[in-house]
């Protein structure tokens, strides 16, 4: 941008040329090497002629420097003079060759073709362009002159904001803290509390369950008392074939007396002490025996069935299912029992069932013990809270710092960028670029978005150093390098992303157009050529 002033005064300029005496195909600055009234010297000092051979249409220096205006020298150059437009060099090969390189027409003197002047309508389309960029140039600067006043007036909230944060972490560091300790206070009676809670809960279960297993033991021992003498014998014992020791379906005799203590008889305590403890799991009391229905009356008999005349259309394919006849003899039979011997008294109600589930559950605190838990879980809230707190606030920070890190230009122009994305939607692609984190590109048509690279560095030349961004690391070629893309920065009044190219294989390159790129415009000075 600094050299549209300078292009536009030359353009300016050549509108009007000075006209000096030179050698067809000779530039203004070179004229002087070209003086008639001494020998030549090729420029490049190969060999020296008589001023007659320039331009005789014969190579006589290496360089072709004496047939400027002549396609006689491979290596020759003509100059183009252009007046009203951007003088230029063109091969030497392209002179009367039947086209017009130059807008003057000046290298085509001898072939015979007609060309028109259009150096002066270039130079007014040149002119009017270089005026258009040079006034985005200059619109563009003013606004990075905003950018850069509200960067600076955005990094000193930034930077007090941050000191504002430091400063009161350690408060609520401190917070923290003293709600931790009071967090532990509260906890430590409330465990306490909860601990003798649970104790006193077991130990109730504990009773209740020795008391229930005292009763059983003494059912069990009714039940094996068969003569009532209120003793249980060897012989009572081997009733119990359940009992079996080694697994073979008998209780033997010497089986029987070891599970009686090697005694031949026990008494109630000696059962409940010593006996009831060995064969508990595997005794089936009578409570647990499989109810057998009632002998049925000789009116309640069945009546023999009589064949029926249809069973004899049935195909022996034809499914009978023995679980259905059972199910209707079961039920005939249940029509000879009474209400008793209808439901089997193993199978426990639902009721039964709810209050075994309910003296399961432990009792509900005491209002000491729960008073002491609210205030524990009080407590707990309130340090959860704070310690959420501090959490953000160092979120915060370190966020806030991230930011004040990054390099946003000699005057934090760039820095508006920062948190932005920008996209470009081409016919099959989305890219996006998010200055200062990250470049991506995503199927226009839905797909999974592919990383093109995470920010890098600044990355152009010594003298413009904030003219290109490098991303790196981005998602990796399939049998190839990871992603990359390089972002050329030029000014103008939008910020927009216009052009994105792949040059090499997994290498990007974006164009994008921001004021933050615009340098101040340089007066205009008219020079006369």
């Amino acid at each position: 941008m600094l050299l549209l002033p300078l292009l536009l005064s030359c353009l300016s300029g050549l509108a009007s040329p000075v006209e000096v005496k030179r050698p067809r195909g000779v530039s203004l600055t070179n004229h002087h090497f070209y003086d008639e009234s001494k020998p030549f010297t090729c420029l490049d000092g190969s060999a020296t002629i008589a001023f007659d051979r320039v331009n005789d249409d014969y190579c006589d220096c290496t360089d072709g420097s004496d047939e400027p205006g002549t396609a006689a020298c491979p290596s020759g150059r003509f100059h183009c003079s252009n007046a009203g437009y951007r003088p230029q060099y063109i091969p030497s090969s392209r002179v009367n060759d039947g086209i017009c390189d130059c807008c003057d027409t000046t290298d085509e003197y001898n072939s015979g073709v007609v060309c028109e002047n259009t150096c002066k309508e270039m130079g007014r389309k040149e002119r009017e362009a270089l005026k258009q960029m040079a006034e985005v140039a200059r619109e563009g600067f003013e606004l990075k002159q905003t950018l850069m006043a509200e960067a600076s007036k955005r990094k000193e909230e930034k930077q007090r904001e941050l000191s504002e944060l430091q400063d009161g972490k350690k408060s609520v560091e401190e917070k923290v803290e003293a709600l931790r300790t009071l967090k532990e206070a509260a906890e430590k009676p409330e465990k306490e509390a909860k601990d003798a809670h649970m104790k006193a809960w077991e130990a109730q279960k504990m009773a209740e369950q020795a008391v229930k297993d005292q009763a059983r033991a003494e059912e069990a021992f009714q039940e094996l008392d068969g003569d009532a003498d209120g003793l249980v014998s060897v012989a009572e014992l081997q009733a119990r074939a359940e009992l079996d020791v080694d697994g073979d379906g008998i209780l033997t005799e010497p089986e029987a007396q070891g599970l009686l203590g090697d005694s031949s008889q026990v008494d109630l305590a000696q059962f409940q002490s010593t006996v009831w403890a060995a064969i508990k799991e595997k005794y089936k009391g009578e409570s647990l025996a499989d109810a057998q229905p009632l002998p049925k009356t000789p009116m309640e008999e069945d009546p023999v069935p009589q064949p029926d005349p249809h069973l004899d259309q049935l195909s022996a394919e034809d499914d009978y299912d023995d679980e259905d006849e059972g199910e209707g003899e079961e039920e005939a039979d249940e029509d000879g029992m009474d209400e008793e011997a209808k439901v089997p008294p193993t199978a426990p109600s639902s009721d039964d069932k709810a209050v075994e589930d309910e003296s399961e559950k432990m009792p509900p605190f005491d209002d000491a013990t729960q008073a002491l838990i609210d205030a524990a879980q009080k407590a707990r809230e309130q340090f959860e809270e704070a310690e959420k707190s501090l959490k953000e606030t160092e979120e915060s920070i370190r966020s806030l710092e991230k930011e004040i890190s990054f390099d946003f230009g000699p005057h934090g122009e760039f820095s508006y960028l920062y948190n932005q994305c920008y996209e470009l939607t081409t016919n099959e692609y989305i890219y996006r670029l998010c200055p200062f984190s990250r470049v991506s590109q995503k199927p226009k048509h839905g797909g999974s978005e592919t990383s093109l690279g995470t920010w890098g560095s600044w990355a152009g030349p010594e003298d413009d150093k904030f003219s290109v961004m490098k991303y790196e690391h981005g998602t990796g070629c399939w049998q190839g390098p990871n992603r990359s893309t390089t972002v050329k920065l030029s000014c103008g009044k939008e910020t927009l992303v216009t052009t994105t190219t792949e040059p090499s294989r997994c290498e990007y390159l974006m164009e994008f157009v921001t004021p933050a790129a615009c340098h101040e415009p340089k007066e205009v000075i008219h020079d006369e050529f």
